[in-house]
């Protein structure tokens, strides 16, 4: 069944039919305009979860389906056995807020879904608050680590954090106190929108908020206590902010290393050869949508590479315990590569094989063996090379003198980027 007219509703692949996608406010239908009242009356389909398909009366004409469990897995059999007729599916606010929309549009293609979003809770929020847009951040926890804040805060910067469990605002208060933001305010705001919406304002260090309702999000003022230095996302933390061995790259060369890895929105990197798992932490720092891979083969090393990442607000960081060479083939196609020891000719090539176009690979060694190697692998390669070689100010007695570290020998280079048919004839 269906419309036949196509072009009113749109094609989906598999002739199923485009799947409209109806935010929904938290006064429920009544907050739908016309369109949306129109798609929720016709759909011979509504999914949803219990909350909005309570909301619906039954009829004979309408099935409602609630979203399997788990979600992912069960997804695409859940729209083939639906078929082609009219789908529509229920959601919060604006779906494409850490939304079932957003999961929809990567899981069936933009083609196959259509938007209808209601005014979303951030919004909402930034409006109780009086918040311009330009001027505050959102940070999403839903369904991810609350350790993932740790790489927002900042002194002054406000934070709308999107949060599920009603124990969510307390955990925020206590990362905070833990980040040395314990004088920060927290407001928790639930149920925007609604009759029954609420507002509790508190502090950090006292925060006593008790549950929050279902439906909340969390408004955060950082304020850093003032002998708490705020960590920067320009590259080269601190090495104090690295738990370690030793095996560290140091401050001045990590941020030469993250120069020319030159993280862009969205790159997947690889850190071969971790040891404190530094590079890679500062590279997934960058922005949110960065994607690390750091292989690690000492266990414990692979730990403490796990646990800088989750200090340091980057705990999706995904860390494979393994010899580098034999990892690359279960990792994604990367857009920079780091390798901070251990290269050898075979690991060097595969990385540039795996290598997308417009990639960065860059390479450190410290003994005249892997120099060596490096001028080999640049002169078939390119790039360039630098020597990097850094001293500090060290105690001499009750004097001072420089004490220099290990010099080391970096490579970087480029892949060209692939000319398309168009650009190669002209």
């Amino acid at each position: 069944m269906g419309h036949a007219n196509g072009s009113d509703r749109g094609e989906r692949t598999a002739g199923v039919q485009v799947v409209e996608v109806v935010g929904v406010g938290a006064s429920g239908l009544e907050s739908l305009d016309s369109t949306g009242l129109r798609l929720v009356e016709e759909a011979e389909v509504v999914i949803g979860g219990e909350r909005h398909l309570a909301m619906l009366e039954s009829r004979p004409d309408r099935r409602l389906v609630p979203w399997p469990s788990p979600l992912l897995p069960q997804l695409h059999a859940l729209f083939d056995e639906v078929g082609s007729v009219r789908v529509v599916v229920l959601a919060s606010g604006d779906p494409l807020v850490s939304g079932i929309g957003s999961t929809l549009v990567r899981e069936l293609g933009a083609e196959a879904v259509r938007i209808h979003p209601a005014v979303s809770s951030v919004a909402l929020a930034q409006a109780r608050m009086g918040w311009a847009t330009e001027e505050s951040e959102v940070v999403t926890l839903v369904g991810r680590d609350v350790d993932r804040l740790r790489r927002d805060l900042a002194p002054r910067a406000r934070l709308v954090v999107l949060t599920s469990g009603e124990d969510a605002p307390a955990r925020v208060a206590a990362l905070l106190v833990e980040e040395g933001y314990a004088v920060s305010r927290l407001t928790v705001l639930g149920d925007l929108g609604s009759q029954t919406e609420s507002r509790v304002d508190g502090v950090a260090a006292s925060w006593a908020g008790g549950p929050a309702p279902r439906l909340h999000l969390v408004c955060v003022e950082c304020q850093a206590h003032p002998s708490r230095s705020a960590r920067s996302l320009v590259p080269g933390l601190e090495d104090t902010a690295y738990a370690n061995d030793g095996q560290l790259t140091k401050r001045v060369v990590r941020a030469a290393a993250l120069a020319h890895l030159a993280p862009q929105p969205g790159d997947v990197m690889w850190d071969l050869g971790a040891g404190a798992g530094s590079v890679g932490v500062e590279f997934a720092r960058h922005h949110p949508r960065n994607e690390v891979h750091a292989v690690e083969r000492n266990p414990d090393r692979a730990e403490r590479v796990r646990r800088n990442a989750r200090a340091l607000g980057v705990p999706s960081l995904h860390v494979v315990e393994s010899s580098s060479l034999e990892a690359l083939a279960s990792l994604p196609r990367p857009d920079a590569v780091f390798v901070g020891g251990g290269a050898t000719r075979d690991l060097l090539d595969a990385c540039w094989s795996a290598l997308a176009p417009g990639g960065r690979l860059v390479v450190h060694g410290v003994t005249v063996e892997t120099e060596a190697l490096l001028h080999e692998v640049r002169g078939r390669l390119g790039g360039s090379m630098s020597r990097i070689a850094v001293e500090d100010l060290d105690p001499i007695g009750s004097l001072h003198g420089w004490k220099p570290a290990r010099s080391i020998v970096q490579w970087s280079v480029e892949k060209a980027v692939q000319q398309t048919d168009s650009e190669m004839s002209s």
